[in-house]
């Protein structure tokens, strides 16, 4: 097949995205490990689905290709025994270059059914500066917000805290089974005036540790477009902000609202630092699986500070590429620092990566470099000959301080991608269309209609439609390129 690509589309006002290097060839022999931290955001697959819908193709840093792969539910194995989440590792060949092949590692946290949750002690922490009088802002906000606590009981508490020129808290901790007095206090709120977020945040993380529930889920959870322009403005400090106040046990998430001025940069950075989840909610849809359907997920942390090392053996493996994860990387000795800090998992979650592999006595040799003058290579017979890498795991109990560490060895195979698994082949026709979105150099022979083909094999198991909608937006992606080319005649 053809080189594909997208042409790009620069016109998007005042949003903000932050430029991503993508991750490049690595040489097993000089660099055998490969480390990061788990990320189990969603925000870059709804907002490019916006994008998309809206007749348009994102800019190249809304496309995180990690954010897409994790926002679909996959049949991985549950975790049995006492481990919070599962792991396995799965080979195939590639299908945007036939030469090299493809490991994904593939994460599932444990399932905790509403019904045994913890109890919850939440504070909603809104926007309403002027930015956010739009349809698709607070109004959604509030669909959002309702559609979360009709599941709450008497047991659960919400708080609900609100930002614009000054903050003020709209409704103190009120238990759960009062929700006509929280659903009036959400009807009250209007839109207006600049947004200062650094006091608002000041204020949700107190009213949090004020009402904070032993052994619950004390969450704060940011509603914004991210346009901070009054008081802490200055992103790193915002992040600064956020980063002292997560010591206090509260976890954050952030749901991204809206269009025009969306600060994506901002609130995936505070997300990430406040131990917490990004989301991007675009439709009453999304509030519904991000609310109801994985609520759970949602709300409660069952491993934390999740990292991933692999180690690969460069008897097997000539070079490799980590295909997404770009602002998660981590250094080597990060892995069994447990000062570090590094993702969470929800109860539910699947946590998704892929790696592109090129074997040894491949037709592509990695990039090569000069050997050290004060260092031997590695003796490579040491490895077992058959295995491909070595997969380890840390995390934190959600409470804990001091990290465990998993280990699993990935056989080679040499399965074709035709026989690989559907989740597996589903995942890659993901990772196909971010990196075609993107216009990556890595991309190979990947088109669209080979990203179609791929997903449209594996429709079979699509609980919520996720699947078939992506299916959609590859077609819409299609016809945009189709018409960008005709436009050009």
């Amino acid at each position: 097949m053809a080189q594909s690509s997208l042409p790009k589309d620069t016109d998007f006002s005042g949003e903000a995205y932050d430029q991503i290097v993508e991750n490049r060839f690595l040489t097993a022999a000089v660099n055998p490990l490969s480390t990061f931290s788990i990320d189990v955001d969603t925000a870059s697959y709804s907002n490019v689905r916006r994008f998309l819908k809206q007749g348009q193709l994102p800019p190249a840093g809304a496309v995180r290709i990690e954010e897409m792969l994790n926002y679909f539910p996959y049949e991985y194995p549950p975790p049995s025994g006492d481990e919070p989440f599962s792991a396995s590792i799965e080979m195939a060949g590639c299908p945007w270059n036939p030469a090299h092949t493809l490991a994904r590692i593939a994460l599932k946290g444990r399932e905790i059914n509403n019904a045994h949750r913890p109890v919850s002690n939440l504070v909603f922490l809104l926007d309403v500066s002027g930015s956010m009088a739009e349809p698709n802002k607070l109004p959604l906000v509030k669909s959002a917000i309702k559609m979360l606590v009709d599941n709450f009981g008497e047991n659960d508490r919400v708080a609900i805290v609100v930002y614009a020129g000054a903050s003020g808290l709209v409704l103190p901790s009120t238990t759960g089974d009062q929700r006509d007095v929280i659903h009036d206090a959400l009807e009250r709120l209007n839109a207006g005036g600049g947004t200062n977020g650094s006091a608002g945040v000041e204020l949700a993380y107190n009213v949090a540790v004020e009402n904070y529930i032993a052994g619950g889920v004390n969450r704060v959870i940011l509603c914004t477009d991210g346009d901070f322009n009054i008081g802490t403005t200055n992103q790193s400090e915002l992040v600064q902000l956020i980063e002292s106040k997560a010591k206090s046990g509260v976890y954050l998430s952030v749901l991204g609202f809206g269009m025009g001025n969306y600060q994506d940069s901002t609130l995936e950075k505070l997300a990430d630092r406040g131990n917490g989840n990004y989301g991007y909610i675009d439709t009453l849809n999304e509030a519904r699986k991000v609310f109801v359907e994985q609520m759970t997920g949602t709300l409660i942390t069952i491993a934390k500070d999740v990292k991933i090392q692999v180690d690969f053996n460069p008897a097997r493996v000539a070079g490799y590429r980590l295909i997404g994860y770009e602002n998660r990387l981590l250094q080597a000795e990060d892995f069994q620092d447990d000062a570090k800090d590094a993702g969470e998992i929800g109860a539910g979650h699947t946590v998704t990566a892929l790696y592109e592999i090129v074997p040894v006595g491949s037709d592509t040799p990695p990039p090569q470099v000069d050997p050290s003058k004060y260092q031997q290579p590695q003796n490579a017979a040491v490895a077992d000959e058959f295995e491909v890498l070595t997969l380890r795991l840390r995390y934190k109990d959600p409470d804990g301080t001091d990290s465990r560490e998993l280990r699993f060895a990935l056989q080679h195979s040499d399965k074709s991608f035709a026989e690989a698994s559907p989740d597996f082949q589903f995942a890659t026709a993901i990772a196909a269309f971010g990196m075609l979105l993107r216009d990556s150099e890595h991309r190979g022979t990947a088109t669209l209609d080979a990203v179609l083909e791929i997903a449209r094999a594996n429709l079979t198991w699509d609980p919520h439609g996720y699947r078939a909608e992506f299916v959609e937006l590859v077609e819409r992606a299609r016809s945009l390129k189709a018409g960008h080319q005709l436009s050009k005649l």
